[in-house]
Formats: C-alpha cells, sequence, structure tokens
C-alpha cells in the first residue's frame, strides 16, 4: 500500500541528513530568481522555496537553466551557468530539464535532464544524468558491501557464497576486497575466532547511521537507464542502458574509467576500477576487480571475480577466481570453483553440473594455468595442480591430478585416465615461453595494487613440480619391484635404485599406475622418464633464474661463494600459497591469520599492508628457495657443489633456454609450412598480409633478444663456481 506524507512533513525531514548538504558559501534564492523558476513552470514541495541554496558567488547561478522540475527537500546546487557538456555525440547545456529532484547536492555545471524521479544523491561536477526513469537511494544503503545499519537483522548482510553452492565460503564483499581477501576467508572455516574478525574488520570504519547518501563523481555520465538505487559511482564512469544497478558500488577514476552498458543488471557488488559490463550482463552478489569485463549475456552469480579476467556468454556460480581469467561461449558453465588464475575454460565445459552427493556441497580446486578442453565436464570433488591441460571429454569420476604442466586425457578402451607429465616443457613450451609476456601486456591497470605473478616457473608451481619428481620416484619404484626380478625380492625403499633408473632410462617406454589421480579406476602416467627428466630441468631454469633476479637487482654480475653463503642466511620457505595471484609463503599466511586473531592487524587496509611487505621480500624469499631446490636436486648442500655441478647446471639452463625460444619458433613456423595452415589463402602474399611474418613477430624478436641475453650472462654469472 502507497503511503501518504503530508507536505510540511517533507519540508522538515531533510534537516534530519543536514550533515550531507553542507551550506558554506550558499544562498537562498531572491524573489527574481524564484519568481523566473516559476515562471519556467517549476514547482516545489516548499512553498517557500527556501529549501534551494545556490552558490553566493555573482554570475555563478542562472535560474534560467532550470525548467519543467519539480523539486523537494533540501537541494543545494553548485554553479551553474550555461555551460555546453560534451560526452562523445552529446552534447547537452547544463542545467536542470524535466525532472523530479528531492533531496540532492550538485557540484559545478551539472546537467539533470529527464530523469523521472531523482532522490537523496550528491552529484560531482559535469555529472550528466539523461533519461533515466528512477534513482534513488535509501538512508540505509550499503552499496554493495556486506555491512549492517542500525536496527538491522543479521538476515539483510549481503554475503558472497564463493567456492561452494551451500555458502560454507562465504565472504563479505567491501570496496577494496581483493581476490587475496576473499581466498584468505574462504579457506579457514574451522576458526570461528578468525571468522568473526573478518566480519568485524569489514565493519570497522563504516557507518552504521541511517543517513546515506549516494554518491556520483566527477564527470560521470549516466543515460538512458531504468533503474539505479543505492548506487556509488565514482568519477569519469559511462553508464548507458543499463536494466537495473542496484546496492552496488561502480569504481571509477580519470586514470582507470569503467563503463555500464545496455541491458545490463548489477545487483548487490562491487565493480572495479577500469572494469566494464556490456550486452545484457547479469551479476548478483559479486566483486570483480580491476580491469574485468563481463559481457555479452555472461551471469556472474556468488562470485568473486580476480583482475584481469573476461567472461562472455557464459555463467559462473559460487566461485572465487583469481586473475587473468577467460571464459567465453554460450555452453561454459563453472559452478562452485575455486580457479587460481591464468586459466581458459573452453566452449561447452560443465565444470559444475555433475555432484555426487545429495547437497551441493561437491567444490573443485584449480592452480592457475587451468585450461580443461572443449565440452569437457567433471566431477566434484576434483583437484588439479597448476598448468593442468585436460583434453575433451567426460570424466565420470572424481580426480586428483598432482603433477603440473600435464596433459590429462581419456582412453576409450580403459576407464584409468592417461596423464602425460610435464607436457606443456615436452611438446608445448612455445605456450610457457609467451604465457608470462602474454599476461603482462593484458595487465592494464593503472594501478596496481596487488602484485600478480604471472610466470609460469615461480615458487608455488616449482613446489608441485618437486612433488610430482618425488611421486614419480614412488611409482618407478612400485613398478621396478613388480616387473623386474633384480628389484622384486627387495623389502627395503628403492627411491635411489627408481632414481638411477629414470637418470640412466631418460627415454624409456614404461608406463606407471597411480591410484591417487582418479576415484576407483586410477590413472596411466605416460612418458614418466621424459617427464622426470624435463620436471628437473625447469626446476633448474628456475633456481638460476631466481639467483639471476636476485643478484641483478644487488648489481651483482658474478654469483660468488659468499654471495651463496649470504643467501643461506634468508629465512628458507618451502611451502606456497597462491594468494589472489600473489604468491606468498604458507608460513607468512600462517601469520597473518595469528594477527588478524590476536588484533595486531584490525582492518583491510592493514592485511593490504601485509601483502606489500610480503612482496618486498618476495625476491629474496624466492632465491632461498630457488637455493634449496638445487640442494635437493642434487641431495648435498650448496657448501659442496663441485664445479661438475655448476657445469652440470649450466647445461641444462642453457639448453632449456635455447629449447623456449627454438620450440616456439618451430610452434609458429607451422603456421607458415604447414600445409592445411596454408589452405584458406589466395596466395603467399595474402597469408602474409594476415599472418605477418615470422621476422617481424614481435614477441618472437623479443624472447631472441632476452634468450641471446640470458645465455650470455650463464657464464660469467657463474665463472667464479666452474672451476674447481
Amino acid at each position: 500500500m502507497v503511503s501518504i506524507t503530508p507536505v510540511s512533513a517533507q519540508a522538515a525531514q531533510p534537516e534530519q541528513h543536514a550533515a550531507f548538504f553542507p551550506a558554506a558559501g550558499k544562498r537562498q534564492l531572491t524573489e527574481e530568481e524564484t519568481a523566473a523558476l516559476i515562471r519556467q513552470r517549476n514547482t516545489n514541495a516548499d512553498i517557500s522555496w527556501q529549501n534551494i541554496l545556490v552558490p553566493q558567488e555573482a554570475d555563478a547561478f542562472d535560474a534560467s537553466l532550470i525548467w519543467d522540475c519539480e523539486f523537494s527537500g533540501r537541494i543545494i546546487l553548485g554553479r551553474l551557468t550555461r555551460t555546453v557538456l560534451k560526452y562523445h555525440d552529446l552534447e547537452l547545456c547544463a542545467g536542470l530539464y524535466h525532472s523530479y529532484i528531492a533531496d540532492v547536492v550538485t557540484g559545478d555545471d551539472v546537467c539533470i535532464r529527464n530523469v523521472l524521479y531523482l532522490v537523496n544523491y550528491a552529484l560531482g561536477s559535469r555529472v550528466i544524468l539523461f533519461n533515466i526513469q528512477e534513482m534513488s537511494c535509501t538512508r540505509h544503503a550499503k552499496f554493495g558491501e556486506g555491512i549492517l545499519k542500525d536496527g538491522e537483522p543479521e538476515s539483510n548482510r549481503i554475503w558472497i557464497g564463493v567456492g561452494n553452492e551451500n555458502n560454507a565460503r562465504a565472504v563479505l564483499p567491501f570496496e577494496t576486497m581483493l581476490a587475496a581477501d576473499a581466498f584468505i576467508w574462504s579457506r579457514r572455516r574451522d576458526d570461528k575466532e578468525l571468522l568473526d574478525a573478518f566480519v568485524n574488520m569489514t565493519e570497522a570504519g563504516r557507518s552504521k547511521q541511517n543517513n546515506t547518501i549516494g554518491s556520483i563523481g566527477d564527470d560521470t555520465v549516466i543515460k538512458n537507464t531504468i533503474l539505479l538505487k543505492d548506487v556509488k559511482v565514482g568519477s569519469c564512469a559511462y553508464i548507458k542502458g543499463a536494466s537495473k544497478l542496484k546496492n552496488i558500488t561502480v569504481c571509477s577514476s580519470p586514470e582507470e574509467p569503467s563503463q555500464i552498458g545496455e541491458g545490463v543488471e548489477l545487483v548487490n557488488g562491487i565493480m572495479g576500477y577500469a572494469s566494464k559490463a556490456f550486452y545484457q550482463a547479469i551479476a548478483v552478489r559479486f566483486v570483480i576487480g580491476r580491469n574485468c569485463q563481463l559481457k555479452y549475456g555472461a551471469r556472474l552469480l556468488n562470485s568473486v571475480l580476480g583482475d584481469n579476467s573476461t567472461v562472455s556468454c557464459c555463467e559462473l556460480l559460487n566461485n572465487l577466481i583469481f586473475p587473468f581469467h577467460e571464459q567465453h561461449h554460450n555452453t561454459s558453465f563453472l559452478i562452485a570453483a575455486t580457479i587460481l588464475g591464468q586459466s581458459n575454460i573452453a566452449a561447452g565445459a560443465t565444470i559444475g553440473s555433475n555432484h555426487n552427493s545429495r547437497s551441493p556441497d561437491g567444490e573443485i580446486y584449480a592452480g592457475r594455468g587451468f585450461w580443461p578442453g572443449l565440452c569437457s565436464d567433471f566431477k566434484h570433488n576434483s583437484r588439479f595442480a597448476s598448468f593442468t591441460l585436460v583434453s575433451k571429454g567426460s570424466y565420470q569420476n572424481e580426480l586428483n591430478i598432482g603433477y603440473p604442466f600435464s596433459l590429462v586425457s581419456i582412453d576409450s578402451t580403459e576407464q584409468a585416465v592417461h596423464i602425460i607429465p610435464a607436457y606443456w616443457f615436452l611438446y608445448n613450451m612455445f605456450a610457457i615461453a609467451r604465457n608470462n609476456a602474454k599476461f603482462r601486456a593484458r595487465d592494464k591497470r593503472a594501478v596496481k595494487d596487488v602484485y600478480i605473478e604471472t610466470n609460469p616457473l615461480a615458487p608455488d608451481t616449482v613446489q608441485e613440480i618437486m612433488h610430482a619428481l618425488n611421486r614419480i620416484i614412488v611409482l618407478t619404484a612400485r613398478y621396478l619391484k613388480n616387473t623386474d626380478p633384480l628389484y622384486a625380492g627387495i623389502r627395503y625403499d628403492i627411491s635411489q635404485k627408481a632414481k638411477d633408473f629414470l637418470h640412466q632410462h631418460p627415454d624409456a617406454d614404461i608406463e606407471l599406475f597411480d591410484p591417487q589421480c582418479q576415484k576407483r579406476f586410477g590413472a596411466r602416467i605416460l612418458k614418466a622418464p621424459q617427464g622426470y627428466r624435463e620436471y628437473r630441468r625447469v626446476a633448474k631454469y628456475f633456481a638460476v633464474s631466481a639467483l639471476l633476479e636476485y643478484c641483478t637487482e644487488r648489481g651483482l654480475p658474478v654469483l660468488s661463494g659468499g654471495t651463496l653463503a649470504h643467501i643461506r642466511e634468508i629465512p628458507l620457505y618451502t611451502e606456497w600459497e597462491n594468494a589472489g595471484g600473489q604468491v606468498i609463503p604458507s608460513a607468512l599466511i600462517e601469520d597473518l591469520y595469528s594477527m588478524i586473531k590476536n588484533g595486531e592487524i584490525r582492518t583491510w587496509n592493514d592485511v593490504h599492508a601485509f601483502y606489500a611487505a610480503c612482496q618486498e621480500n618476495y625476491v629474496k624469499y624466492k632465491t632461498r628457495y630457488a637455493l634449496s631446490i638445487l640442494e635437493t636436486l642434487y641431495a648435498k648442500p650448496i657448501a659442496q657443489f663441485s664445479a661438475a655441478i655448476y657445469r652440470d647446471i649450466c647445461s641444462d639452463v642453457a639448453a632449456v633456454s635455447a629449447y623456449m625460444y627454438e620450440s616456439a619458433v618451430e610452434s609458429r613456423k607451422k603456421d607458415y609450412t604447414d600445409y592445411f595452415r596454408t589452405i584458406t589463402f589466395r596466395s603467399k602474399e595474402e597469408m602474409t598480409a594476415v599472418l605477418g611474418t615470422l621476422d617481424t613477430n614481435e614477441f618472437l624478436c623479443q624472447l631472441k633478444k632476452d634468450t641471446e641475453e640470458f645465455s650470455s650472462r650463464l657464464p660469467v654469472f657463474f665463472a667464479e663456481l666452474l672451476h674447481d
């Protein structure tokens, strides 16, 4: 039922909200100005017209720029002069025209035209509001944050159920939320004290008073939009043709303007800086990071989407997704998953449709670089190591793929899945070489408020490589016991024998069986010796790259024994977490939890400062870990390394570096030499016009330069260690 409020009560109501309507430097209308407004068919709930304040400066208010408007409540206007505002092809004169305006404060030279209902908003300068049906803000608005106002029940709080459809990992959205924040909140669900602290941190500094006013930043344009309710928009945003924007914050700035387009519906969430939502996209209960795109009918529900991600034509439900996520096409689904970024969900992939319990409580957890093939589907619960490439197929049982950079496939003749460890290094080194440059180029954030690790070889992935190496050794030992009479009767651990076999037979054609990779039927591990060799080589490459980076930062062209001894004094962290794209030692994450619980860290700004402090020490910690990798691979302390070991390291690392470039060239060369790659072109000249040439490929030219520089530095870098 519609209630009726007397006009006298309306006039008194704004006084309760006066803090948001500053009167300094303002004056009331003159009799001449009031008369002019009445002649121009304006009306006012306050018959005295004293509720409207304008600038005191001479010639700062032109009453002739207000026509056919209905006013109510307190109105505070900035400078209003005969100025033309232009945005793209839209040109409008500053002023207020054909609108209902109540409890509004404006900046200078705004244009409000054909806004049928504008209530309780503060507008910046040079704002254009054009053709809007309703734009209002309630006194208890939260702008998408998971907070409560005075007198509200807990049931009013907005949660985002990331990673699990039963909301068992739910987090509260807030304006500065990073993917890392959602990650650390979603993982420790058995620690009530910690979870309560997260809620308190989200509420910290937020007013509980029911006196909120909506805000629109300077130079923002909103046109042809149906509904905006409880919306806060930053400066320089562009909103056109949106259907429904409710209880959201749109972060935007001159350096990182955001855009919302036709048919978009955004409800209960936060849209990050420089992000875009177009063409009937829908998001409900969400946080979208910086420089993201949501378009072409995409549905993002109960999810956190990391920076630099693009989602179109598909559905995402109850997900926590780290930066650099790509998902397109009409039949792609991603449900109840935590995806650690740099991922690509192919057309037809249905990740989340197959639960195996009576409750939708299953989860998918995938390391960065997750790439399921066309029309793949998976059974919950499943877990994938970093850079797992999954071939097209219907995977009917739960998977636990612990081999990073692997290829997973189905053989129609048996139920065990097939896994090729180190597949990317064996057959797709071009992608590894290109990945780092590709993601760096896609990082369009003007403000990089968090460091995102884009290198495929980093502590988080290398620790998985080390685990995979150990697993291959264990499985090889089983294989030798079961197949070779020389080992059949041995009762003791034959790990060293397995290592010797793998080193001495790097091209052996053997198959291992790993029962942990798939429920019921396990997995066949193909090309295990080759994968073992490649894992070791790239682990060495990572270690040397980290040492080079460390010494370069300190102006040390040569690695000396003294430098190695100094590095060994750095704290060693052997377990790492990908926290929202930033790689942090797991022990430091545990320290963060402790500091939150004991009150040493009280706000999310403090948490973000902690991330920054971790990043300042990242190269040091990474280098110390790199040293431990070499010690593990050679089974002795670095102080006992001989010149022969260093020569072996240089040889392997140089080979990996050269192979990266050569395989990248060979992979790209196929586009010019393979017959079937050429059949769509009328001539070689047309193919060149479309594809360009190898010599002009920007990535390959840069890779060649980097490879030559890296290879030339190695002998100099190890010069003091290559001789006994």
